[in-house]
């Protein structure tokens, strides 16, 4: 069963770095949360490496505007290895052919920016969906519609054979208090009616191999049993962690925050229940990330 802890602190001389989520346990997607951020710059500061793991659909360079402008500053974390980098890689170098159909927001059309450690890139063109080899979806045209608007142009492309590249795992987030669909729940949808979406975000082993190689950058060989991953998604974060065999620590007061009755700490029987039903073995969980 899940330890259940006060603070980092009490595990933090465990481990050399963390894999830490951002969405639900660094801020909110609109204010940062000072215990989180306090957190971390004292595991730093004690000589730990976080490396900031996110399911975002978007290049790191783009997140760390991003955190910059919502007042996650850069010397809490040492670097971030994204969904959308990961899922870029696999884009560029063939994964679905040169013409694409595009699901997102325009804010999203930085996934398609060039990257340099792309050796001969292949050139991509965004077209229609009859024109299209394969999709790439960085999350619903409006994450607060509902998804089956979506079940028409879907139906069309798992009729052409289409692959979906889903660049952000997430089925849903919060936005302050306002729940959005994410591309997870678009590729679900698509796996559901026939189609195939292929992953590259938590808990998919491609973002893992990325957040060791920003250790790696740093100059850090680190042993899988120092690691520590922390996040708020049992589906992503938990179970990426366990498949990896990195320890994890269950920030309950995120997504399941509701069904595991957390204010500042989890309700334990609502958490082993909810536990139980997910088949999920967080080494740890804590209210809150502090």
């Amino acid at each position: 069963m899940t330890k259940i802890i006060n603070s980092l602190v009490e595990i933090a001389d465990r481990y050399d770095a963390l894999f830490c989520d951002l969405w639900g346990c660094v801020h909110d997607g609109l204010i940062p949360f000072p215990e989180a951020l306090n957190a971390m710059q004292s595991f730093k500061a004690k000589g730990g490496r976080v490396i900031l793991v996110t399911n975002a659909p978007r290049p790191h360079s783009d997140v760390r505007k991003q955190l910059n402008n919502i007042g996650v500053k850069e010397d809490i974390y040492d670097g971030i290895a994204t969904s959308g980098d990961s899922a870029r890689m696999a884009l560029f170098t063939g994964a679905l052919g040169k013409s694409v159909y595009f699901i997102g927001q325009p804010h999203d059309q930085s996934f398609f920016n060039p990257m340099n450690v792309v050796l001969d890139p292949i050139k991509i063109i965004q077209v229609s969906i009859e024109e299209a080899d394969g999709i790439v979806c960085c999350g619903p045209f409006n994450p607060l519609k509902d998804l089956n608007e979506l079940r028409p142009l879907l139906l069309k492309a798992q009729k052409k054979g289409l692959k979906l590249l889903c660049a952000n795992p997430d089925i849903v987030v919060d936005r302050g208090e306002t729940r959005e669909w994410c591309a997870g729940g678009v590729a679900a949808l698509y796996e559901e009616i026939g189609g195939e979406s292929i992953y590259f975000g938590k808990p998919h082993p491609p973002i893992y191999d990325l957040a060791r190689r920003r250790l790696e950058a740093l100059g850090e060989n680190i042993a899988n049993h120092r690691i520590l991953c922390v996040g708020d998604g049992v589906l992503t974060d938990i179970a990426g962690a366990s498949a990896e065999s990195f320890d994890s620590l269950f920030v309950t007061g995120g997504l399941a925050a509701s069904v595991t009755k957390t204010d500042d700490h989890p309700n334990p029987e609502a958490l082993r229940a909810y536990l139980q039903d997910e088949i999920a073995k967080p080494t740890y969980s804590i209210g809150k990330l502090r």
